[in-house]
């Protein structure tokens, strides 16, 4: 199977995941798959990049569990009386790349690696379930660089594989930091937009082009 495949989380919630997996997707003509959606009132994240995806290629790929609660996805799971199975999450993703043939696939997370999916696993175990590289999503704000650091450090502690770092948002500049605290590349960095539409997604993905590039990545 030569599907590249690789597993899109943050330092934290609500860090830019969801942006930056639209940005990437756009730029590499990739499918989307987010496996464990939790909340949906306004909306789910397939949803939104979808509507921000210009390309004529990118497949968005139905979740495996979608789930009501905006929580903690093993709370949520817990909410509906269901249980998180990785094992079904594993075999629909080699379900989607059999049928995607060798297109790179993204795969979002919930939260950041330590998000529970279930009493005993968490997101870190899924991403080394998929066997798939990681990209680190970090916003510049206050307090981003110790959770940038502690995201980096259990990454290598657990071995698993981290193609670098995609950085959102103006607050401060912290990224040379960080890249050259943790060893890993600086992938791209994301502004703040002033608005977040098809538009402003393409020209991000074609500044992101060259350096996803460099890094084979593309």
């Amino acid at each position: 199977m030569d599907t590249p495949l690789y597993f899109i989380t943050g330092t934290g919630t609500d860090v830019g995941k969801t942006l930056a997996s639209a940005i990437l997707a756009e730029s590499m003509q990739a499918d989307y798959w987010k496996p464990v959606q939790a909340g949906y009132e306004n909306g789910t994240d397939a949803e939104t990049v979808r509507s921000l995806i210009s390309n004529l290629f990118t497949k968005i790929h139905k979740e495996s569990y979608c789930l009501q609660t905006p929580a903690s996805p093993h709370i949520a799971a817990r909410n509906e009386n269901l249980l998180i199975d990785i094992k079904k999450i594993v075999l629909d993703a080699k379900q989607i790349r059999t049928d995607i043939g060798n297109k790179p696939l993204l795969v979002e997370g919930a939260g950041g690696l330590l998000v529970p999916i279930s009493d005993n696993l968490f997101v870190a175990d899924l991403a080394k379930e998929l066997g798939a590289k990681i990209i680190l999503v970090s916003r510049n704000y206050l307090g981003s660089i110790n959770h940038s650091l502690l995201t980096a450090a259990y990454c290598k502690q657990k071995n698993l594989p981290v193609a670098g770092w995609i950085f959102t948002d103006d607050y401060l500049q912290y990224e040379e930091e960080i890249v050259k605290w943790t060893g890993y590349p600086l992938l791209g960095s994301i502004p703040k937009l002033s608005a977040v539409n098809k538009i402003t997604v393409k020209q991000e993905a074609e500044k992101l082009q060259k350096s996803l590039q460099q890094k084979g990545l593309l």
